[in-house]
């Protein structure tokens, strides 16, 4: 990829003031054509989303750091509200900045509004964070790399912790989205913690 996009801008320009409007439609058409994309559809369910965060051990796959399983993160919350707020929308003001640096996501690596596919091998994990400063840019055009998934049995992202916890304290279950991720934990975990 050709880092100094400009001179083709220039060059348009030069022919637009020059009244050469066919010559600088040919030369965006040449050297920086629009490429419409066919979207694809998203359907990331919470077990997937789970099974890619298991996959990758927990790790930031843009950084290279540690990340935690979400419902850690919200349940901190539930007991210190003052000190760990949580906000549904997670907006910023108002909610711990542990939920946009540690709370995990998943990411099309090739943008969907690029063209990219949601299926897995196209999914990595990264946080809040990351996900947001990428948006739906390459890693190319961002001068990204990949770092390699982090090992399961290495870092879990306390999730073995949360499943054991939950099971010590029941009452958790009646918080819909500390429910919802438990569900998701229990029906994903059997097959991945044992590779």
């Amino acid at each position: 990829m050709n880092d100094d996009l400009s001179p083709i801008i220039e060059s348009v320009c030069q022919q637009i003031e020059s009244g050469n409007l066919a010559d600088a439609a040919r030369i965006i058409s040449a050297e920086y054509p629009f490429h419409p994309v066919q979207r694809s559809t998203r359907q990331t369910s919470l077990p997937t989303v789970t099974r890619i965060f298991l996959r990758d051990g927990f790790i930031d796959r843009y950084r290279g750091t540690r990340l935690i399983f979400p419902p850690v993160l919200r349940l901190i919350s539930h007991y210190f509200p003052g000190e760990f707020p949580y906000h549904k929308n997670s907006k910023m003001s108002e909610g711990h900045m542990a939920y946009w640096e540690l709370f995990p996501t998943v990411d099309h690596i090739l943008p969907v509004a690029r063209g990219g596919l949601d299926r897995e091998e196209n999914l990595v994990c990264c946080s809040m964070l990351t996900n947001s400063i990428k948006s739906n840019w390459t890693l190319e055009q961002l001068q990204w790399q990949l770092y390699p998934p982090g090992h399961v049995q290495e870092w879990d992202g306390m999730l073995q912790w949360f499943i054991r916890y939950v099971q010590t304290e029941p009452k958790l279950l009646t918080i819909p989205y500390i429910k919802r991720w438990h569900t998701a934990a229990l029906s994903t975990i059997p097959n991945l913690m044992s590779t």
